[in-house]
């Protein structure tokens, strides 16, 4: 079982990195995305690229996110928070792209893990699009 102390700041901390994942993305900062995974981590696109490893996710970000064009903002927020081990977390992400043409929403899952010097980092993550469900349909 997880001490509460431990778990508020282990909240605090894995909160902290989605932040850093926001400040990341808008800055457009390669590096300081990067410094949030663990060496063997796993990371599936919104689009289902797959991505294995430190190398791969890597040599991707390098040449994706720089040349990333929005013309708002971004916004992510952690919603859920799911211990699976005292150093391992589920985290549900709000992801949302503002925009002039209307907002856009994504759906990450990150499993995060927390290394032995107290620092949480990404692990295996999916990023999901999430669409919007024009058609109402009656049961």
């Amino acid at each position: 079982m997880i001490c509460v102390d431990t778990e508020t700041a282990d909240i605090k901390a894995i909160e902290q990195v989605v932040t850093t994942v926001e400040r990341a993305q808008r800055a457009k900062d390669v590096e300081g995305f990067l410094a949030l995974f663990h060496p063997d981590a796993l990371w599936t696109t919104g689009h289902g690229k797959v991505l294995i490893g430190f190398d791969a996710i890597a040599e991707f970000t390098r040449a994706v996110l720089p040349a990333a064009g929005w013309d708002g903002e971004i916004t992510y927020e952690a919603v859920h928070t799911q211990f699976l081990r005292p150093d391992v977390a589920a985290v549900k992400v709000r992801q949302v792209y503002h925009s002039t043409e209307g907002d856009t929403e994504g759906a990450p899952l990150y499993v995060m893990t927390k290394q032995d010097d107290g620092r949480w980092l990404l692990h295996a993550c999916q990023n999901t699009e999430v669409r919007s469900n024009r058609t109402r349909t009656t049961t």
